[in-house]
């Protein structure tokens, strides 16, 4: 990292122009895998990303750069070429920076944990599913840690140095009967160092993961239709996080391509719904002490009762829109300029009871596990796959189903959420997007959706 004195010589010059802001991103990353297949390490992979991104802003606009090379006249070139983009100006502008450093929070750091100590956590868990059921016929998994230290300087004075640590585990278990062959996936994850698998133990998840792939052994194809659903809570909330989160990122929102824009103080959804995210959960897998701008963290309701209070805001939209950061600013790296994102996104638990949810529906589906799927911010458009699924049927859950997707806009699915459950779980995943993929939180409780488009695999 670059010392304190090297950032204000860099800062001070970049406000020799017609600049009004200037900010200098710097990181180091170390990341590493591990995959196996059936016991057996196929892969070992280590890497290490480092480098600086330099960015100025005039007004609405930016201009932005990044380098590999931290030598000092390699970056006072590139911020030449960058003032250029605006103008150079003399001016009085000397930046003082005031640094703030916060540390990993992991007891064991996962890249630099011994390689055998790692190999046996995934040892434990294939050595679990192996042993589920004899149908099990084979195992995959994946280890992912990574380690990154950012340090950010910015014109206002602002000098921060964050260190984020994560580690997840994932298991495919695959299981065969006669022809049939089914797969279940489980995939744990933390901002935490290797004291996580004693939490989320290798057993466990291995349990999960076989669970799933059994069940689906007996599915058969899911009838599509409209029908009431119910999700269940963990990844079910992937489906706000895509059909509705997007849409609230100032990404979208600042250039009128969102379903939500300009409906703060509205009515968006049921009045049972409170939306939330919440950068700041302690070692969970989307946390940061800061975003990739330097603001400290924030919990931000985004929906409170069914009213839009908030959108997730980075500093540069939020001059487009007028309204202050959120601390939403991401990224996933150096290279790429950043804005605003999810962290932990979730819908706050409700009160209603599993047996209340299935009260009154004649034909529904239950979707236990969700899948990927694709959405289109500015209509809200979505097309989410259910990875397990159930049939409701005259109010009990019955058979097992495949082959099932949910199809609609975030705007109805909000308003027909009708029933939210206590039971909050969040799972992780990695989120894509303009400033490239981050870890991402999604959670709900159980909620229940009124009417939904199921599509399936057996027309009725």
């Amino acid at each position: 990292m670059l010392d304190q004195e090297m950032l204000e010589m860099i800062l001070s010059r970049a406000m020799q122009s017609e600049a009004d802001f200037a900010e200098v991103f710097e990181e180091d990353t170390m990341s590493e895998s591990i995959s196996a297949l059936n016991e057996n390490v196929e892969k070992v992979d280590r890497s290490r990303r480092a480098g600086i991104g330099i960015r100025l802003y005039q007004g609405n606009r930016s201009v932005y750069g990044c380098s590999t090379e931290c030598d000092k006249d390699s970056l006072l070139a590139l911020v030449d070429e960058l003032r250029d983009g605006f103008g150079r100006r003399e001016t009085n502008t000397i930046v003082d920076l005031q640094k703030q450093t916060y540390p990993a929070d992991a007891a064991v750091d996962p890249v630099e944990a011994p390689l055998q100590d790692k190999i046996n956590l995934m040892k434990r868990a294939e050595q679990t599913a192996m042993a589920y059921d004899a149908r099990i016929v084979k195992v995959q998994t994946a280890m992912a840690n990574v380690r990154q230290t950012v340090q950010i300087a910015n014109s206002t004075g602002r000098l921060v140095q964050d260190t984020r640590i994560r580690t997840r585990l994932m298991v495919h278990a695959y299981a065969q009967e006669d022809d049939r062959l089914r797969s279940g996936f489980h995939g744990p994850g933390a901002g935490k160092g290797l004291e996580f698998y004693e939490e989320a133990t290798p057993e466990a998840i291995a349990k999960e993961a076989c669970r799933v792939a059994l069940v689906m052994l007996e599915a058969e194809e899911c009838p599509s239709g409209r029908m009431p659903v119910i999700i269940d809570n963990g990844f079910g909330g992937v489906i706000f996080h895509e059909a509705c989160g997007h849409s609230l990122e100032a990404t979208a929102v600042a250039k009128h391509q969102s379903v939500f824009a300009d409906k703060l103080g509205k009515q968006i959804a049921n009045r049972c719904v409170t939306a939330i995210d919440d950068g700041t959960i302690p070692g969970a897998w989307g946390s940061q002490h800061v975003d990739d701008e330097g603001n400290p963290q924030q919990k931000r309701v985004l929906i409170s009762h069914g009213i839009l209070k908030s959108y997730m805001i980075d500093q540069l939209n939020g001059r487009r829109m007028g309204m202050p950061s959120t601390g939403s600013g991401r990224r996933q790296s150096y290279r790429y300029e950043p804005t605003s994102r999810m962290s932990n996104t979730y819908i706050a638990p409700g009160k209603s009871t599993m047996a209340e949810m299935l009260e009154g529906i004649e034909k529904g589906l239950y979707a236990k596990k969700m899948g990927g799927g694709s959405v289109n911010p500015q209509t809200g458009e979505f097309n989410f796959a259910v990875n397990e699924g159930y049939l409701i049927e005259n109010g009990k859950i019955t058979k097992p189903v495949r082959g099932a997707s949910l199809i609609g806009t975030g705007a109805e699915i909000l308003m027909n959420i009708d029933k939210v459950g206590a039971n909050v779980a969040r799972a992780q995943g990695m989120c894509g997007s303009v400033s490239g993929n981050i870890p991402v939180d999604v959670g709900q409780p159980t909620i229940r959706v009124s009417s939904l488009t199921v599509g399936g695999t057996k027309s009725e």
